[in-house]
């Protein structure tokens, strides 16, 4: 796998981007949250550590289709309810 400290990602509401940056921007690296994540709880496969955000924040309606992406992981899609 790419170095987990370097992988581009993008968010986008409804095809429009509103996020989008690399993880080399985090404060803190992938292998030290994860081991400061599993010193508090369990982690299972699929688990998600949420880390904060990058400038585009804004808010989401009802009928909106959130779409993440991180390079070499893959897609996740979200209607909003």
């Amino acid at each position: 796998m790419e170095n987990p400290n370097d992988l581009p990602f993008w968010i986008k509401v409804n095809d429009e981007t509103r996020q989008q940056s690399s993880t080399r921007n985090l404060l803190v690296g992938i292998p030290e949250l994860i081991s400061l994540a599993s010193h508090w709880y369990t982690l299972y496969p699929g688990d998600i550590i949420m880390t904060g955000t990058p400038d585009g924040v804004a808010p989401v309606n009802c009928g909106d289709v959130m779409e993440a992406w991180i390079d070499r992981i893959g897609t996740m899609r979200v209607s909003v309810s």
